[in-house]
């Protein structure tokens, strides 16, 4: 059976996107779509060993045993809306025609995949698990983020507007929410490269604490500092947030850690952050989440899993929202980003295709490939509403119940 009968038996003879195969036969291959490109045997036996069909898939293309001829986006977007019905009989006479058991041979697995030891969530096993996707170095994350250095959603005045002028509106939106002032103290747990921690210190004069536990990061933001002039003001450090002695700040931001705490983990990490705020004090949590509570909060053993977020897992935000409640947060304003996400990836995808070359000599190809598909994937899930961006604004108010909020956002 040749393999570009098993794609139209699939996909039908109208195809939304090309297929060719390394035994010669190919459909719609030269009407200007992007093009499956099926090169090696061995793309069939990553499939047909995987436990899951998108594992399957992305080691294949990560070891470039299947790739995209064209643009990948266009090429996943056709793909993604898709519904496939076939009978499981008609599963099985492929899988036979194809060479049955034989299939199940899996191929050596891509040197990138994640391997952690230790209780989940150990402050042991989180440091592995940041350092498994941080740790790629930070020249190749430059290629990524640009000048800018921050690897979370950026807010986004019109499709248009600059990668680097979105993610300072993203740190102003976020320094307005929490309604910085200078003298003020700020704790900004999960603080990467120390981008909201330079922003508080240069623009509102704050005194900002950022801690990380990727050790690069640390490095990086240490001499960011150190360059801009800020050591009296700013401060980056190598650990985990559950290890800060200091109290009473005036606020505290995270902006983009929940997705490594663990939903199971949300009422302790949630009182951790309650407990160092003074009374008055304000969070601002920012993070992806599930557009609902429904199904397990990680896919274990998928490509997001296995590749990019080892141990992250993702609430609804109404689920984050009652445990802040829970907590002792008053809860005052809660917004979804998701679109701007879209755009946020959309510019990180150009960025890194712009430096292809630049991207594999730094980190090689499958690590590069591995990327591409997961930036590609993340632009499609927050497009087609399957994760959500949201900040969530609460209060540590005393038993008096006064807030010090506006009567109206002033942000």
């Amino acid at each position: 059976m040749r393999l570009a009968e098993v794609f139209t038996r699939i996909y039908g003879a109208d195809p939304p996107v090309g297929f060719r195969a390394y035994d010669g036969s190919s459909v719609a291959a030269d009407g200007g779509l992007p093009i499956l490109d099926v090169r090696q045997p061995r793309a069939l036996n990553y499939l047909a060993s995987a436990r899951k069909v998108e594992l399957g898939l992305a080691r294949a293309y990560v070891t470039g045993a299947l790739d995209v001829v064209g643009d990948l986006y266009q090429a996943m977007r056709s793909l993604w809306y898709m519904e496939v019905k076939l009978p499981p009989m008609e599963y099985l006479r492929l899988f036979r025609g194809l060479g049955g058991l034989k299939l199940l041979r899996r191929p050596p697995l891509p040197q990138r995949e994640a391997s952690l030891a230790g209780r989940r969530h150990s402050k042991a096993r989180d440091a592995a698990a940041i350092a498994h996707h941080y740790d790629v170095g930070n020249d190749f994350y430059s290629l990524i983020l640009g000048e800018s250095m921050t690897y979370t959603c950026a807010v986004y005045e019109t499709p248009e507007t600059r990668l680097a002028d979105a993610q300072y509106a993203k740190h102003d939106l976020v320094a307005r929410k929490l309604g910085l002032r200078p003298g003020m103290r700020l704790l900004d747990v999960g603080c990467g490269w120390g981008g909201m921690v330079m922003h508080a210190a240069r623009h509102y004069g704050v005194k900002a604490l950022g801690v990380t536990l990727s050790r690069q990061q640390a490095e990086w933001a240490a001499k960011a500092i150190n360059d801009a002039g800020l050591n009296d003001l700013a401060e980056v450090r190598f650990a985990d947030y559950r290890d800060v002695k200091e109290g009473r700040f005036d606020a505290v931001s995270s902006i983009g850690l929940t997705e490594h705490v663990g939903p199971e983990n949300l009422a302790d990490y949630f009182a951790a952050l309650y407990a160092k705020l003074r009374t008055g004090g304000r969070l601002l949590n920012h993070c992806i989440t599930k557009p609902h509570n429904k199904g397990p909060a990680i896919t274990r053993g998928g490509f997001i899993s296995t590749y990019v977020f080892p141990d992250g897992g993702l609430a609804g935000p109404g689920r984050l929202v009652s445990h802040m409640h829970d907590t002792g947060f008053e809860v005052r304003h809660e917004e979804n980003l998701r679109e701007h996400y879209a755009l946020t990836l959309t510019d990180w995808v150009t960025n890194l295709e712009s430096n292809w070359d630049s991207a594999i000599e730094l980190v090689g190809d499958e690590t590069a490939r591995a990327w591409r598909l997961y930036l590609v994937g993340s632009r499609l899930g927050f497009e087609s509403d399957h994760i959500e961006l949201h900040q969530i604004l609460g209060i540590k108010h005393g038993p008096d119940g006064e807030s010090g909020m506006p009567l109206r956002p002033d942000w």
